[in-house]
């Protein structure tokens, strides 16, 4: 008894060593912060959603089966959409693609003009190439930058959108990007 009583201090002493010493490995030497200098970009881009047929490009996921249609709004409050938008340099349809928007939007109030939104904006050409941004804000003509990677890692910022052309099977919106990144 008393042998297998010595072992397991022994057992004990040694593990906790060991703990004690893997807890100090886990990071490195906290070394100061050199900050790289802010980069300022502006974006200038039209997103181009098609709402209707089979090449749709904004569909609805889910929506609310016990609202009501109180707000006159074509979509009742609590529709949710799932978007995969082209994003193109131009308001022409054939202008050319730089890239795709892909998020959520969310009818989260009772007036049908605002939303509360989540987009990726991905580029695909240019300097741009590989990079994106990310959008989550309440929409009212207004969205917030909230990060990136590529060339706008850690992006920060504000997209101010201006409806080009709204009529039942498309919508095309002009973006005014401007980005603080490093």
């Amino acid at each position: 008894m008393r042998g297998t009583l010595m072992l397991t201090w022994i057992l004990i002493i040694c593990l906790s060593q060991v703990a004690a010493q893997s807890q100090r490995q886990y990071y490195s030497e906290t070394r100061p912060h050199i900050p790289k200098p802010i980069k300022v970009t502006n974006l200038h881009f039209f997103m181009h959603e098609n709402l209707g047929g089979t090449n749709a490009s904004a569909v609805i996921v889910a929506q609310s089966n016990i609202t009501s249609n109180d707000n006159n709004s074509l979509v009742p409050f609590g529709t949710l959409f799932a978007v995969d938008d082209p994003l193109r340099i131009g308001p022409e349809p054939d202008s050319e693609v730089i890239g795709n928007a892909q998020g959520l939007l969310l009818l989260a109030g009772t007036n049908p003009r605002t939303s509360t939104t989540y987009f990726d904006f991905g580029f695909t050409t240019g300097k741009c190439n590989g990079s994106s941004i990310s959008m989550f804000s309440r929409t009212d003509l207004e969205l917030a930058v909230v990060g990136g990677r590529g060339r706008f890692r850690m992006a920060t910022g504000f997209a101010l959108l201006n409806p080009y052309l709204i009529n039942a099977t498309t919508v095309i919106m002009e973006f005014d990007v401007t980005l603080f990144h490093h």
